[in-house]
């Protein structure tokens, strides 16, 4: 018999995925700034899927696009030195394509920061389509990276969260806020629509409900301030119909958003819910999409 048990999250090296968009450039910068404050390597990849486009390209062509992929990679890890000269820069140049180059590169515990609209981005609240799939299929943290490049700091991380059952992803929440030395947010959304009907909600009142969402929460931020007895911990529930907008506004005014990302109904694969979609396209801050048993370990008790 086995059971699931929280561990404090190590400061893992960071990947970023570069494709010369503009997005991507902010991604590497913020991606740099965040390898920088933990001490660790930033690994850049550019993913050129040369192994797919040689079935129609000649090899001109593969040539001609993997040294357009070499020439960004060096300006990024160029740009990168001058605002971080001591952080430890390497360089991928891969084959196949952005999301398997990125997992391998994550190796199972790096986290993966992707910008917020690919090279075919239409529009500055959409995010490509290679961004949206590593968020909603990789086996690590994935960072998105919103907002203005220059956006002034807000000094806090804000966590999305629901109950005690969100510990294990809610602990690398805590990491970020403590590694940036601010407050971490604990923000909990109750929505009375998504109550209605239910056979439990019809046996006791909405208030009751309510009240216990408060008490579950508190429970967590007690918890999280027991790993993290320094850290700043606060913790607040509102109630609305509408989880992602209130979760939107609240990004408008903290420096990175974290919530934990579930499986399919039925175990079938990974999702992204309704709610992180729409948080990772409307965000005004970088969001980080965690795989809800990240933070924990098989342990025998």
């Amino acid at each position: 018999m086995s059971s699931e048990t929280p561990v404090r999250p190590a400061r893992a090296d960071v990947v970023v995925g570069i494709d010369g968009s503009s997005s991507s450039r902010t991604a590497a910068l913020w991606a740099a700034a965040e390898a920088d404050r933990r001490s660790r390597p930033l690994h850049l990849v550019h993913a050129a899927d040369t192994d797919l486009r040689a079935y129609w390209s000649d090899a001109e062509t593969i040539q001609a696009v993997r040294e357009a992929g070499r020439d960004l990679l060096a300006a990024t890890e160029a740009e990168i030195g001058e605002r971080f000269p001591d952080l430890v820069v390497t360089r991928l140049l891969g084959r196949r394509a952005p999301l398997e180059e990125l997992q391998e590169a994550a190796g199972g515990e790096k986290p993966i920061v992707v910008g917020s609209r690919g090279l075919g981005g239409f529009s500055a609240l959409l995010l490509g389509s290679v961004g949206l799939g590593v968020a909603a299929r990789a086996d690590v943290p994935v960072v998105v990276v919103r907002g203005e490049a220059d956006r002034p700091e807000a000094g806090s991380v804000t966590a999305a969260v629901r109950d005690t059952e969100d510990l294990g992803w809610l602990l690398l929440a805590a990491a970020a806020a403590d590694d940036r030395k601010v407050p971490l947010h604990l923000l909990s959304v109750w929505n009375i629509l998504t109550h209605v009907g239910d056979v439990a909600t019809m046996l006791d009142d909405l208030d009751g409900a309510a009240h216990r969402r408060v008490h579950e929460v508190k429970a967590l931020a007690d918890r999280v301030r027991a790993w993290y007895p320094d850290l700043i911990v606060t913790h607040h529930v509102r109630t609305g119909t509408s989880t992602p907008g209130i979760l939107v506004d609240a990004s408008a005014h903290t420096d990175l958003v974290v919530m934990g990302r579930g499986h399919r109904p039925l175990g079938v694969g990974p999702a992204l819910g309704r709610v992180a979609h729409a948080l990772i396209h409307h965000a005004h801050c970088p969001v980080e999409i965690v795989p809800a048993d990240f933070g924990t370990r098989s342990a025998a008790p």
